[in-house]
């Protein structure tokens, strides 16, 4: 068919459209925009070997490039629907996170690209989780809530057709595409006027605030877009300067010297008006502004580490004892990329230089990587992070729902569920920069 548009530029159009959209609802955000470009641009100035590094690695004209949005639904066939939309725009279902264990009562996988060129061209991915309501305790309240989702569609007619056109034609024409963008971010727009009355929203979000937030609107309004930083603390100390309130605590691993995984951070969110449908009013709290800022993918022996040193060092109450305390305890994890490698804690994607390319011929793959890299023959680039880690969404949840509530009820994972109302098995993140790295050693010879 002629004139078609492929995934990746689709993915590129939506990204930039739903920025659009969420700064013109939360201009807050575009400040937030602002400040990460201001604190980005500082840094590459003041390290050139940085500059050097994101170029080499094909990672520098990404950078300003919003990294991931998130996103709430309330039932299986919303979850579904939503895998036929982004499977449109490349993006697949990567990892399981059950965040019941810290107390939000949602499982959620993310939508993203998955081979290196996607993410090369536009990483952009949707974190998005799936209510539970067998996590409501009060059966009656339970009922109630799995009636109101029942009575909602949260796409449009037209989307509808849209999605099913491009499964009679497996593509999508320019014109198609024009159309399709648009009638998808309805789906994720905001809307003042809840679909319940003040009393139903009321006892919903006594029971927890994201469940009001899933079950009381019309669609699934994107809650927070993320742009990432390459000093994510230097954001968070300048967040009141830009009139921001920045969260307490920054989530996930301490400053190093070789980024590991993902550190977040937020700007509180906005408590905005709501009307209900019997005419009262009153305010909802639920999007915000994140940052984060994203380092090497760890491998399994690492990502052990890492929980286990993440575990034992706890949950301070103010940022700067607590990087302390993380720091100290984090002393244990190796710092350096020539660890990072020989200990196998991380993933690496080489890349041969003029000089190894010139000695292609006799690289082997029974070659000391650590040898060839020394020789000047060889570079070795980290494999960025693309997905998340479930103590670190569940902080920024529960953060920027109103107070660090705990729910009275964890349920166990349930993947196997989770699959079943997705339609399909997410993919296991470690496999692909496994692949990743594989694939790399075998484009250099030595594999």
């Amino acid at each position: 068919m002629p004139n078609t548009v492929s995934a990746d530029e689709i993915r590129e159009r939506f990204s930039q459209e739903m920025s659009r959209m969420y700064q013109s609802e939360v201009p807050q955000y575009g400040e937030l925009l602002e400040l990460v470009a201001d604190v980005n641009l500082a840094i590459l100035e003041s390290h050139p070997h940085l500059y050097q590094q994101l170029e080499n690695a094909d990672e520098l004209a990404r950078l300003n490039i919003e990294r991931h949005g998130a996103i709430r639904v309330g039932k299986t066939e919303e979850l579904a629907t939503l895998k036929r939309i982004f499977e449109i725009m490349g993006m697949y279902p990567v990892g399981y996170y059950d965040l019941s264990q810290a107390g939000v009562p949602v499982h959620s996988t993310a939508f993203r690209p998955v081979d290196d060129s996607a993410l090369t061209q536009n990483p952009f991915r949707v974190f998005t989780s799936l209510l539970r309501l067998e996590l409501i305790e009060d059966q009656q309240l339970r009922d109630r809530a799995a009636t109101i989702l029942a009575q909602r569609d949260i796409f449009t007619p037209r989307c509808r057709k849209l999605l099913d056109i491009y499964d009679e034609q497996g593509c999508f024409t320019v014109p198609q595409v024009n159309e399709f963008i648009p009638e998808v971010l309805e789906t994720f727009r905001w809307h003042q006027q809840a679909t319940v009355d003040m009393q139903t929203y009321q006892d919903l979000h006594r029971e927890h605030r994201l469940i009001a937030d899933v079950v009381c609107f019309r669609g699934c309004h994107i809650n927070h877009l993320t742009p990432r930083t390459l000093d994510i603390d230097r954001v968070q100390s300048l967040m009141t300067e830009y009139g921001m309130t920045p969260k307490a605590i920054i989530e996930g691993p301490p400053r190093r010297e070789i980024p590991i995984l993902l550190r977040q951070t937020s700007f509180k969110a906005l408590e905005e008006v709501v009307l209900f449908s019997d005419h009262q009013q009153s305010t909802h709290t639920a999007r915000f502004g994140e940052v984060e800022q994203r380092g090497i993918a760890l491998s399994p022996k690492g990502r052990a580490l890492y929980d286990a040193l993440l575990l034992e060092a706890g949950q301070g109450i103010d940022n700067f004892h607590h990087q302390q305390h993380l720091c100290q305890v984090f002393s244990r994890f190796p710092d350096t990329d020539i660890e990072l490698r020989e200990q196998e804690l991380a993933y690496f994607r080489y890349r041969l230089t003029p000089a190894g390319e010139s000695h292609r011929q006799e690289i082997t793959p029974a070659d000391d990587i650590q040898l060839l890299i020394e020789r000047g023959w060889l570079l070795a680039h980290p494999i960025i992070y693309e997905d998340f880690l479930p103590v670190s969404a569940a902080g920024i949840f529960q953060s920027n729902l109103g107070g660090e509530e705990t729910h009275r009820q964890h349920g166990e994972g349930s993947r196997g569920v989770f699959e079943q109302a997705l339609g399909t098995s997410v993919i296991d993140e470690f496999s692909l920069y496994q692949q990743a790295q594989e694939k790399s050693k075998r484009r250099c010879g030595l594999l």
